[in-house]
């Protein structure tokens, strides 16, 4: 089978990764890919966004399977276009990703569908909002209703800086994305990322990563795509995911159903674990970054035969995927002033040395090669060290070792208490 992924990131190259090791894949073609994935795969450089260019070179290339990473080309119907040309595709429909593409969409889809989430509302005009935050209590939560790259989140602690923050969305922080609004409540307790398929019909459930969103140690700093996850999450249990799926996962799959639109590919749901039990937070309609790099380590059956399944809508018809117990942790390495500006071009050295350190593999994302050959940062988010463990502690040490000691990129930083929180429960 002659596959396509879609994507360019340490996500892709984990699938990448992942994809290469199926008997079902006879060659691989990424597009636009990054440095770490040209190694094991064939790259063509045209962009996610760029609908035309990838149906053009499906076609060139006669892929059997396409397989979409990021959410852009989702938002922009690439999966509806390969339909209508018989290809077969994972990922959802334009109006079915619409649960990641808009907050608002997804908010009002959870009061139709009783899935538990927080109080919120849904505004277009400044006024409004900034009326609304008469009714909530601080802290407040804000949101552009469209994609901000995982970074159209604040949390503001007082009312002052909750007006302040609305001026600036509606006069363009986020763009186009930040013109609606959604206000929400705050909740307590602890998030973790949960992640599912759905072929349209029926949701199987994957497992769950906790993430580290804060640019800096101590969560603090602003919102990033992520600097670290770890998985699996000390204390999640079998109840807890038949909890997640009877609640959350298989009414929204119902409900997309019942609404014309249903869901094909990952349901990623952030949520939060709450004394009332646990509520979503957002959806996300593809694998998180950098949380699919845990589930490509853990994974132990065929990814492309189970997102085949998924999009040919025969999940009833799969086995469940088996998931290696080792626990898993994943430091980001970012450039430096990520998620502000930041330097490209800036030469690292000895990620092949990180990748012989025991239990280590390193999935590359903003790397790509200069004319000298030599491996440079290409964007924020720029490598991803994952390592594995007896416990998460010593996967974490294992990480940190191949950052500290193998990897040389002075204009490189990381958070240094990836699963501090799992650490202190141990």
């Amino acid at each position: 089978m002659k596959i396509l992924l879609i994507g360019g990131g340490g996500r892709e190259h984990s699938l990448a990764w992942k994809i290469i090791q199926s008997p079902l894949c006879d060659q691989l073609i990424c597009t636009p890919g990054n440095a770490g994935i040209a190694e094991i795969a064939d790259c063509a450089n045209i962009a996610v966004n760029d609908v035309a260019g990838i149906i053009a070179l499906v076609q060139d290339e006669n892929i059997d399977f396409v397989i979409v990473g990021p959410e852009a080309p989702l938002e922009l119907g690439l999966v509806d276009k390969l339909t209508a040309l018989g290809i077969a595709s994972f990922g959802p429909t334009e109006k079915a990703a619409q649960l990641e593409t808009s907050k608002g969409f997804t908010k009002d889809f959870c009061t139709r569908h009783t899935i538990p989430t927080a109080r919120y509302d849904v505004f277009t005009e400044l006024g409004d909002a900034k009326a609304y935050l008469d009714e909530m209590t601080a802290p407040y939560v804000i949101k552009a209703d469209g994609l901000a790259a995982g970074k159209g989140v604040v949390i503001a602690e007082t009312k002052e800086i909750a007006l302040s923050e609305l001026d600036e969305f509606f006069s363009g922080k986020f763009g186009d994305a930040g013109t609606c609004v959604v206000i929400e409540e705050f909740m307590y307790g602890h998030e973790i990322s949960f992640f599912a398929l759905s072929d349209g019909k029926m949701a199987m459930p994957l497992i769950e990563a906790q993430d580290h969103k804060r640019a800096y140690d101590g969560d603090k700093g602003p919102n990033t795509g992520g600097m670290g996850a770890y998985s699996p999450v000390p204390g999640f249990d079998q109840a807890m995911v038949n909890t997640i799926m009877a609640d959350i996962i298989n009414p929204t799959v119902h409900g997309m159903a019942k609404e014309n639109m249903p869901f094909v590919g990952v349901l990623f749901a952030g949520l939060m674990m709450t004394d009332e039990g646990p509520k979503l937070i957002e959806y996300n309609a593809r694998f998180g970054d950098p949380e699919c790099q845990l589930l490509m380590r853990r994974l132990k059956s065929d990814i492309v035969e189970i997102l085949l399944a998924a999009s040919l809508g025969s999940l009833d018809k799969s086995a469940s995927p088996e998931w290696d117990e080792t626990p898993v942790a994943n430091v980001v390495l970012a450039a430096k002033g990520y998620p502000n500006a930041y330097a490209k071009g800036t030469v690292i050295k000895g990620v092949d040395a990180a990748n012989l350190m025991e239990g280590v593999q390193v999935f590359h994302a903003g790397t790509q090669r200069n004319e000298a050959g030599a491996l440079v940062a290409a964007g924020g988010r720029v490598l991803n060290v994952t390592a594995t463990g007896k416990d998460i502690d010593q996967a974490v040490k294992r990480a940190y070792s191949a950052i500290d000691d193998a990897i040389d990129w002075p204009d490189g930083f990381c958070r240094r208490d990836i699963a501090k929180q799992a650490l202190k429960n141990m």
